[in-house]
């Protein structure tokens, strides 16, 4: 029975353990209260059962060690990891205390102390190195197979966001990518590009930038939009760049909501007036911007039936954890680890910073803005459903 390999059965096993952790536990969960739901449950365990045989027939992935050929990444901060390195900006992660709990215990340019839930993602994928940043010496050769990292931490959907910040614009990281399917061809050959673009995971994470850094503080967007017509504004951009996705092959595409702008350290230090409690505006803001990105999401799936298209949730798992942080282990959620933790972030976080704690994984968030390692596992983890809908 050739198909019955060790190497596929590693990556299928892995997915029905986040299955059973994403469905078939919680369900259990709940049982001892409401035993009705033991229904619910044996379907959970039904559509284990037929994810397991569809797996187990079918062929297998360009790298048989994980689930996707390959991940792609477009963004901002939350997302960048370490294109920033590469440019004239003060937009900057590469020097300590960041990524003092990374791998090496090195900065790379990730706004974090260690993993972003990105590269955990990567990981739960089956992933055993990360895409490269794109501008890195990296991004090279046999490198490439796996995917690339174009965001840049201060770009946003709005183009202005980024060039304002001297970083690398969304409509720019579209031109790379261009750029790297024309070096993967050359690499692994037209077909096996092909295939490894058509089969990989895109991730889109943008939004916050342009509220934080621009709308919030430019007289002029506030002039011309209110912050519902600022969010269609971001939405319609969005949708474009999704369909520009699409016509070069994607078909696979998350994009994370907005985080709750108004929980953001830095978002109380700078608009909550003297208040210790999340910015209630700013977070309707971000709700407002969630509730038209389902919808485009919706409308993009509609319209291309061969798109598998999921809206990453981060705006729900980090609010728990800034409104409640003892119920997942946490003791802080107010200031970040770095400095005052009220306003450092970028070169205001660095190894002068007075008062940086000495472990991380009671806090939230790492600076201002970011959160930690830790915080982001449970973001990461909060994910594994929706990653099921792209990659099963």
């Amino acid at each position: 029975m050739d198909y019955l390999n060790v190497h596929h059965f590693s990556k299928t096993f892995r997915l029905y353990i986040y299955i059973y952790i994403g469905i078939v536990l919680p369900l259990d969960l709940v049982i001892s209260a409401n035993p009705q739901n033991f229904l619910r449950m044996g379907f959970a365990i039904a559509f284990m059962l037929l994810l397991f045989s569809c797996n187990i027939l079918g062929g297998q992935s360009q790298d048989s060690n994980a689930l996707v050929p390959a991940i792609i990444t477009f963004g901002d901060s939350s997302v960048d990891v370490g294109n920033n390195d590469y440019i004239t900006t003060f937009f900057k992660a590469d020097f300590p205390p960041y990524g003092r709990d990374f791998k090496n215990k090195q900065p790379t340019g990730r706004f974090c102390n260690g993993k972003l839930a990105t590269d955990i993602t990567a990981e739960t994928l089956g992933f055993t190195s990360y895409p490269p940043a794109y501008l890195s010496p990296q991004a090279s050769g046999k490198n490439l197979l796996i995917g690339a990292n174009f965001a840049s931490a201060g770009s946003g959907y709005y183009d202005h966001t980024a060039i304002s910040s001297h970083v690398i614009p969304l409509s720019q990281q579209l031109e790379y990518y261009k750029e790297y399917q024309s070096k993967l061809a050359k690499i692994a050959g037209s077909k096996k590009a092909s295939s490894i673009l058509s089969g990989a995971l895109y991730l889109v994470s943008s939004g916050s930038s342009d509220f934080i850094q621009n709308y919030y503080v430019n007289p002029y967007l506030n002039k011309l939009y209110t912050p519902d017509e600022f969010s269609s504004f971001l939405v319609s951009i969005f949708t474009k760049f999704v369909k520009d996705l699409y016509g070069l092959g994607a078909r696979k595409i998350a994009v994370t909501t907005l985080p709750p702008l108004g929980c953001v350290p830095a978002s109380i230090t700078l608009f909550g007036y003297g208040s210790n409690e999340c910015v209630p505006r700013l977070n309707v803001d971000s709700q407002g911007f969630n509730k038209k990105l389902n919808a485009a999401v919706n409308s993009l799936a509609k319209q291309h039936p061969k798109l598998k298209i999921a809206v990453f949730d981060i705006y729900t798992p980090l609010k728990d954890l800034a409104t409640d942080p003892s119920k997942n282990g946490f003791f802080e959620a107010r200031k970040g680890c770095c400095g005052t933790g009220t306003v450092e972030t970028s070169v205001l976080c660095n190894p002068k910073s007075v008062g940086t704690c000495a472990n991380a994984t009671g806090y939230v968030f790492w600076d201002s803005v970011h959160p930690t390692e830790a915080a982001n596992q449970v973001i990461a983890n909060s994910l594994v459903l929706a990653g099921i809908s792209l990659v099963a």
